[in-house]
């Protein structure tokens, strides 16, 4: 399944290069009408981020966000600057099918889990931005990726097994936005240690050959952002092949 992304800041679509707000590219065209084009070609699902609340720590976007939910007819997984049971419960009950929950999942897993209870764990998708230390082990970054938790990659996922954890979305920070290819070892190292989760690959995708590598190993999602946007793949043709 490929995941179209919008990524949000001050109403407007942008992409960062490497999650860095300074390498921030801004693109003239409008959120809603961006989401109605990517059904237009087949898109099921959308990943929409609000970067500035990502930023600020407080979600920002919100009403934007269920706006696009509300256009069309494709599911839209959303993130960015969640905080609160209220925030999430308030995305949930106005179309929004689940929410995308990031460092937090590493700082304060307990909160994350209370919320996996509350709203049920297929409606909390776990973001993970990670780097590669330097005996290969993926580590989460946090604090706006400028921090590497002690903890692995596969230490936070296990402590959500137990809390029903379904859906995990996985970033390597050295791909995002760089158009060269996603890292395809660790998502199939991932896959290998937990087959009985979904996997949303994120990251890298710079031209067809890399979905169709991505496609390959059969993940649950593959999201694609900045190619889209700088034409170097059409959303039909990653659907289609």
């Amino acid at each position: 399944m490929i995941f179209p992304a919008i990524d949000l800041m001050d109403g407007g679509c942008v992409r960062l290069l490497k999650g860095d707000f300074a390498q921030r590219t801004n693109y003239s065209i409008d959120p809603v009408m961006t989401a109605q084009n990517f059904e237009a070609v087949g898109a099921k699902w959308l990943h929409v981020v609000d970067l500035d609340g990502a930023k600020n720590r407080m979600a920002a976007q919100s009403d934007l966000i269920i706006e696009i939910a509300k256009t069309g007819g494709m599911k839209v997984q959303t993130g960015g600057g969640l905080r609160n049971a209220q925030q999430i419960k308030h995305l949930l009950d106005n179309g929004i099918e689940r929410v995308v929950i990031g460092s937090l999942a590493v700082k304060n897993p307990s909160l994350v889990r209370q919320w996996m209870q509350e709203f049920g764990p297929e409606k909390i998708v776990l973001a993970i931005d990670i780097v590669l230390d330097l005996d290969g082990t993926p580590r989460p970054a946090t604090h706006g990726w400028t921090q590497t938790s002690e903890m692995s990659l596969w230490q936070v996922i296990d402590n959500f097994k137990q809390a029903g954890l379904k859906t995990i979305l996985v970033t390597d920070i050295a791909k995002d936005g760089g158009l060269q290819g996603s890292n395809i070892a660790l998502y199939l190292d991932i896959m290998r240690r937990y087959p009985d989760l979904d996997l949303i690959t994120s990251g890298g995708v710079g031209c067809l050959e890399d979905v169709v590598n991505l496609k390959a190993l059969n993940p649950a999602g593959i999201i694609i952002g900045k190619a889209l946007y700088e034409n170097k793949i059409t959303l039909s043709g990653a659907i289609a092949c």
